[in-house]
């Protein structure tokens, strides 16, 4: 399937609707914070080994603004910029910069304004509608947030478009195994109960198509990896409370009693689904190891870095060549 089209089954996009999703989520989201805190590590730990200073950084979907710091004082000289889908958390992350007490808040003003570091600067938006200018950033940040969007095929492209020539993109996003139990689970109660099969959690992108997706807007040298990392709990309503907070139910879906945002009459059919699920979770108890008698949840981890590629044509429509690559071509014979 080519990724230039929406995957099947995949629910209608709608911005708003995963708006209010997360203005809902941010003032419990400390609570699950825990993730996208420890990814950040291993981002970082990333590019310790990759070779860039750039002069302006953009955190795409910065949420409450937990790694903005970081990226601050691992770039002093650069504007550090936040965009988020959500002014909840917007309204978070210029809290949380606010109460930033690192030894850069104290520098004067005209100190400050020449090394860059006045703050991180916000803008609430779509990932695919970003509102910068062409290459406005040389480094361009992202935790956890592209699976929020049904077609990273656009986001990649507005992306690109926002980043500089030789500019680096570094993002995590989730990959499809990610809670694959609670999906499982999902569809035994389906089954059993004759109802009809909704998506009930994102359908994450492979890692190898967004590799491709990265090549064929405009990135080059693209690096994909992953990692599988299990989370466990000791009942299913916690486990679906932190998936709550986390928003991985973007989209009106059935089972809305699972969600706790509805009130539904005692003993109806939302509510006797939602008991079914919770069973079909404590039937995944692990059995053995140092996590027996637990719930486990998977999360697949994508790790991806990529550098715009100078452009092949001009605007105009006219080829680009250029002088490094005069002579690279295949041999032909007169």
């Amino acid at each position: 399937m080519s990724p230039s089209h929406p995957r099947p089954g995949r629910p209608a996009y709608d911005p708003r609707y995963l708006q209010r999703t997360f203005d809902r989520r941010a003032a419990a989201f400390d609570e699950v914070a825990f993730l996208p805190r420890e990814i950040a590590e291993r981002m970082r730990e990333r590019l310790e080994y990759i070779k860039v200073s750039p002069s302006s950084v953009l955190d795409l979907g910065c949420g409450p603004g937990d790694d903005l710091p970081k990226l601050r004082e691992r770039f002093p000289e650069a504007p550090v910029f936040g965009a988020d889908l959500s002014l909840a958390m917007l309204e978070r992350a210029r809290a949380h910069d606010a109460n930033d007490t690192s030894w850069r808040r104290f520098l004067p003003a005209s100190i400050g304004r020449a090394l860059g570091s006045r703050g991180p600067r916000f803008a609430q938006a779509d990932f695919a509608a970003l509102p910068f200018a062409h290459e406005a950033f040389e480094l361009l940040w992202s935790n956890l947030a592209l699976h929020w969007h049904p077609r990273p095929d656009l986001v990649f492209g507005e992306w690109q478009r926002v980043l500089k020539v030789n500019g680096l993109l570094m993002f995590s996003t989730l990959g499809p195994d990610t809670l694959k139990e609670l999906r499982g689970a999902y569809a035994e109660v389906e089954a059993a109960h004759g109802v009809p099969t909704q998506p009930h959690v994102i359908d994450f992108v492979d890692m190898h198509d967004l590799g491709d997706m990265l090549v064929e807007n405009g990135f080059e040298i693209p690096v994909m990896d992953q990692e599988t990392l299990t989370v466990t709990y000791k009942t299913p309503e916690k486990l679906l409370a932190d998936v709550r907070r986390w928003g991985a139910y973007p989209f009106a879906r059935a089972f809305d009693a699972a969600e706790g945002e509805h009130t539904q009459p005692a003993g109806g059919p939302s509510k006797r689904l939602y008991r079914a699920l919770l069973a079909a979770l404590e039937a995944r108890r692990l059995k053995d190891g140092p996590n027996a008698g637990t719930i486990p949840l998977t999360f697949e981890i994508i790790y991806g870095h990529a550098w715009k590629a100078v452009p092949r044509m001009t605007a105009e429509g006219h080829g680009i060549v250029r002088i490094e690559d005069i002579g690279r071509g295949p041999s032909r014979n007169r």
